[in-house]
Parts: C-alpha cells; structure tokens; sequence
C-alpha cells in the first residue's frame, strides 16, 4: 500500500469551497449548522469520523500572533537595550549601588561616569583645594589647604601657617580671602583656618584612611612652587611611616614653603636622618602614608585623595635631593617619596582645633 494514500472518502479535506457532507455518527454534517455538541457523539464505528473543533481557526487571527509577538520583542529588546550601559556601569564598579539623579555617587563627589579616574577626580575636587600665602617676619611662605566648610573652614598644615602674620588664601576661581587662624595642633603638624566673609564654597569630603592599602592610586592636589591647582597621581607606597617634622615657628619652619626651591626647603626626618634641612630643636613625629605622587614645596597642606574623591590624607612632607647630589645649583625636586597624614588623624583633632586650641 502506498503510505502516501488519502484514506478519507472522496480522496480530500473538506474546505469552504467542498461542501461535500460527510457522515458525522448518525447524521450528515454538511457544515451549514454550527456544531453544538448536540449530534451522536463518535463511537469508532467503521465509516464514522471523529467530530470536528468546535470552531474552524481562522488564518488571519493566526498571522496576528507573530506580528504581536515580534512587537513584544522589540520593546523588551528596547528597554533592556535603554538599561544596559547603566547596569555594565553598576557592575564594573562591584555593586548595584543606587545613584541619584545627578549621577554622583553617594558620599562622593566624583560622577558616576567619571568615576576611578584621574580626571574625575581633579574636576570633582579641585574647586575644594586652595593655595596659602602666610607672610611673616621670615619673609612669605606658599602651601595649600583644603575646605571642609562651605563658609570657609580649610585644613592646612600647622608649618604653613606658623609664625604668620597675615594669611591670603587663593580659590580654585582665583577669588582671594583673607583669613584668621583658628586652632592648630603642631603635635600633629595641623591647622585649622576660617576665610573671612566665605558662603557656598565647594567642600571636600573626608574619607577612612583606616581603609588605604599599599598600590592604592591616589591623587594629590596642591600648589607647588605657586602653580596652583597642580594635579599629580601615583600610588600609596606604605603604610605607618614615622615621619618627623619641626614645630616650631623659628628656623627652617617659616621658610619650608617658600618658592625658592634648595635643599633647605620643606626639612623633615625620616629613619634618624634629616632631609631638605634642618627640622630645628623643637618636632614632632606623626605616622604618615607615603606616596609616589610627585610633591614639591607648596604641596605642604594639600590633599592626598582616593579614587572615589574622598580626602584620605593631608600631604605634608617629601624628600628632595640635596644640591650637591643632583650636580645642580638647586633641588632637583620630587623623586616619589612623598608623606602625608592620615585624614582619620585629622577627624580625631577637629574638635581640638575648632576649639581654638593653640598649643
């Protein structure tokens, strides 16, 4: 037999142009009467069919279908196309973390965007970053601060300001304030100043040096040589490094950010030995974070900063070769080995030097 072969009487389907009726248990279904379920139902018997669907399907509903479902597809792929960029941006920075409507990133400054990078942070940071010009006796010395305020409180470091007469500060903008010290800790080679007449400035935020690893990328911040808003990068070098400065306003202390360069700028001790000059009879010693972000005198006071914009540490020393060694009349400036505080130093002393404690 041939397997191909139609077994149904008359060799072919009925259609809407055959009406050939067919047998439909005892009675002729010619399909002018709409099935009601109400005929002889199928018993097997040789000659009968089994009854047909309720309803013929119809062809134009069926070509719905695809067209619905291929609209449905585009939209999803719309909408999961609309939120891919932030969902790869959340998961290359290891959460989920909800960002608001600015993009910034929650307790930084630095936009989502921009964010682990050099430039993200300078842009986001360096409208919080100052330049210190304290005239003395000893002539005038140049450092840098940082405002934790936004009516103008900065952080500096006690051996830019010591011994000043008259305290000029330089913004980020080039609007210049004069300002009054508030309290400083030479023990910790801090200092806390307040411009005068300051609103709506730009802070920075604090982070948790507790948190620094050895190979963090950092950015530090400052004014050297007077080149204000000097942006320099490298790594955190070490951990807890005993680093000794003077702390007195006599000596090498009023000159240890001048302009000048030498070898006799910005002295401090390290491992028993005297670098850059001398410290004087009267120092302190502090654990500092040491960098190779290059640091050069008028770095002294500015920030040292994570890659998420937070302030991890306030630059405060750094080793310069002496002139004879560098085969020059003058230092030859930053070789990365820089010092800085560590900012959870500075938040346990904010107290004190808000207190106006002078010691």
């Amino acid at each position: 037999m041939d397997m191909t072969e139609n077994l149904r009487p008359s060799g072919a389907h009925p259609t809407d142009q055959d009406p050939t009726s067919y047998a439909y248990g005892n009675a002729a279904y010619d399909g002018s009467t709409a099935y009601d379920g109400s005929s002889t139902a199928y018993d097997g018997s040789a000659g009968s069919y089994p009854p047909p669907p309720p309803y013929a399907p119809s062809n134009h509903r069926r070509a719905k279908r695809p067209v619905a479902l291929l609209a449905a597809v585009a939209l999803a792929a719309a909408v999961v196309g609309g939120g891919t960029a932030t969902l790869v941006g959340q998961l290359n920075n290891g959460s989920a973390q909800a960002t608001g409507s600015t993009g910034t990133v929650q307790g930084t400054t630095v936009s989502q965007s921009s964010k682990g990078t050099v430039s993200g942070v300078a842009e986001a940071v360096s409208p919080a970053i100052v330049e210190i010009g304290a005239a003395s006796s000893a002539g005038k010395s140049t450092g840098s601060g940082v405002v934790i305020t936004e009516d103008g409180e900065i952080v500096t470091n006690n051996h830019v300001i010591s011994g000043a007469q008259q305290i000029e500060v330089t913004l980020s903008t080039g609007k210049t304030y004069t300002a009054d010290v508030v309290g400083t800790d030479p023990d910790k080679d801090l200092a806390l100043i307040k411009l005068r007449g300051a609103s709506g400035l730009k802070t920075a935020a604090l982070g948790d040096s507790s948190q620094v690893k050895v190979g963090d990328q950092v950015v530090a911040i400052g004014s050297p040589e007077g080149l204000t808003g000097t942006v320099t990068s490298g790594i955190i070098s070490a951990l807890d490094r005993d680093v000794t400065v003077a702390k007195d306003d006599s000596g090498d202390s009023g000159q240890s950010q001048g302009q000048g360069g030498g070898s006799e700028q910005w002295p401090f001790e390290f491992g028993g030995q005297q670098f850059n000059g001398d410290t004087g009879e009267k120092t302190t010693t502090y654990k500092a974070l040491q960098t190779d972000a290059s640091l050069n005198p008028g770095n002294s006071g500015g920030a040292l900063i994570n890659m998420d914009g937070e302030i991890i540490g306030i630059n405060s020393a750094m080793y310069a070769p002496s002139s004879s060694a560098a085969g020059s009349g003058s230092s030859a400036g930053s070789v990365g080995l820089g010092f800085a505080i560590p900012v959870n130093t500075l938040k346990a002393d904010l107290d004190t030097l808000r207190a106006g404690n002078n010691s």
